[in-house]
Formats: C-alpha cells, structure tokens, sequence
C-alpha cells in the first residue's frame, strides 16, 4: 500500500500568495506506511482497513493522528483515509526547509490519488504563522492550493502574516 503526497451561509475561497503557502515535500509519497493503533480491523469484501484507539500514521515527514481511522484501498492501492477525533490532527513537513504545516478537525479524509485533504468540523490549518479556520477546508498538498467555506457556525476567518524577510 502506498499513500500520495478537505445549508451555506458563506463561501470563500482563499488565495494565498506563493511566499505564504509552500508544498509538502514531494518525497514523502514515495516512503513506506507506518500504522499503528489499538486494534486493527480488516473487510475485504468493503475493501477496508478500520483502525481504532490512539491511531497514527507516519509517512515520512507526514503524520496523521485519530482515535479512528478508515483505510479504503482498491486494487490493492490506498485511495482514501478517513481520521476522526476530538480533533483528528494532521502534520507534514514543508519544502525547504520551511517547517511544518499543522492541520486539526473532527475528520480529516486524505485523497491518496490527488495528495489532498479535507477538513471537516472545526477546521484549523496552521503553516509559517500564518492560519485559516472554518468549517470545512480542502487543502491540495501538491498545487499548495487551499479553499475554505463556512456553513452553520460563522465565517472564515484567516490570520496572514507579513513575509519575513531574510538578512
């Protein structure tokens, strides 16, 4: 198995400029899945891993931390992960030497095919100082595009921070 690397009342679509969002590293979608949890549950007829109590996965720099977590794969190729918690939590390592982007919700469901994630419920995305919160997130790891709306709970709200310049 292998991974590759989220009624309306406001819709935003937020562009960060290239200096504040930066990509994951690429590399990471060619490393090894590490899974760990409490139990471990498989259903090859539903084509799913069922992952349950203290739940992280570690893909190089990339780790995912749930109380649960279901893996679909098809064709023997993961295509989907689902994490929920109080909150799900989400980290990966950006390009050059950048830091990490930082990622909570109640469910995050990674898209192995397209290296994309969702953030559902709650949804807070941390990377270089700058934030965005709201209900729903889909952050695409490799096009560093990110788009937020807000449904029932309020707006969007975003923190940017100004470019740090280096001396």
């Amino acid at each position: 198995m292998r991974i590759r690397t989220l009624g309306k009342k406001a819709v935003l679509i937020a562009a960060l400029t290239p200096t504040s969002l930066l990509h994951a590293l690429p590399e990471d979608s060619d490393k090894p899945i590490h899974i760990v949890g409490k139990t471990a549950e498989m259903d090859r007829q539903a084509k799913t891993l069922v992952y349950r109590g203290d739940v992280r996965i570690d893909q190089g720099t990339l780790r995912v931390v749930a109380d649960t977590m279901v893996v679909e794969y098809e064709a023997d190729q993961v295509v989907r992960i689902t994490a929920t918690g109080s909150p799900a939590r989400y980290q990966q390592q950006l390009e050059g030497n950048q830091g990490h982007v930082h990622a909570n919700a109640r469910e995050i469901v990674y898209h192995t095919q397209s290296e994309a994630l969702d953030l559902k419920g709650k949804a807070h995305l941390l990377q270089r100082g700058s934030e965005l919160k709201g209900d729903v997130i889909r952050y695409d790891i490799v096009a560093g595009k990110v788009d937020a709306r807000a449904e029932s709970r309020g707006p969007v709200r975003m923190i940017l921070q100004p470019a740090r310049q280096v001396r």
